[in-house]
């Protein structure tokens, strides 16, 4: 009856990958002692009513190593960003220079690289809950094609495709952790 079956493997294959996008930018608000103008995508600033990301109210620039500079557009709203990147949790204590925003980056030491570790390998686990999630979801579609007559020999086909695609993103995940742990290791 539904020898015509065909998992949309192109869609398991896009959210994977959607998690895996989400995964490095997680990462890449990770602070690992080198300035990054990504560190701050994740600070959200209240203003003019509604939370904003930061980059929509300056500009977030990197002038050297362990700088990072936000040039604040509207007067009203530095305060509003100084609190923001303060209560933002990256351990950055920010310097006000008239609208410009100035965030040095200290060394880290061991123990809060061993912490950021510990945050990075969070990170991955959720990118690796999210993959099985998805998983999940192609093996419900595969066993209610299975209760609307398909063959067990498509079945066992498509459960390999799915875990197939599923163990070469967990494995990018891994390698993607183990890079980050790495580079934050880092002296």
């Amino acid at each position: 009856m539904s020898d015509d079956f065909e998992l949309d493997t192109d869609d398991l294959k896009r959210r994977m990958d959607g998690a895996m996008a989400n995964l490095r930018t997680e990462f890449a608000s990770l602070r690992t002692g080198r300035a990054s103008a990504s560190m701050l995508e994740p600070v959200m600033v209240d203003a003019y009513g509604s939370m904003t990301p930061i980059n929509q109210v300056g500009t977030v620039n990197v002038p050297e190593p362990r700088m990072v500079t936000v040039n604040v557009w509207d007067k009203a709203l530095v305060g509003k960003v100084e609190k923001a990147i303060r209560e933002s949790g990256l351990g950055i204590n920010p310097q006000l220079n008239g609208t410009i925003i100035m965030l040095p980056i200290p060394e880290l030491n061991e123990e809060r690289r061993r912490e950021l570790g510990k945050v990075a390998g969070q990170y991955a686990e959720h990118a690796r809950v999210a993959i099985r999630n998805v998983r999940r979801d192609g093996m419900d579609q595969i066993k209610k094609a299975k209760a609307d007559g398909l063959s067990e020999d498509d079945q066992k086909f498509w459960e390999t495709e799915v875990q197939e695609l599923t163990d070469q993103m967990i494995k990018a995940v891994d390698t993607a952790l183990e890079a980050k742990q790495a580079e934050i290791m880092q002296v």
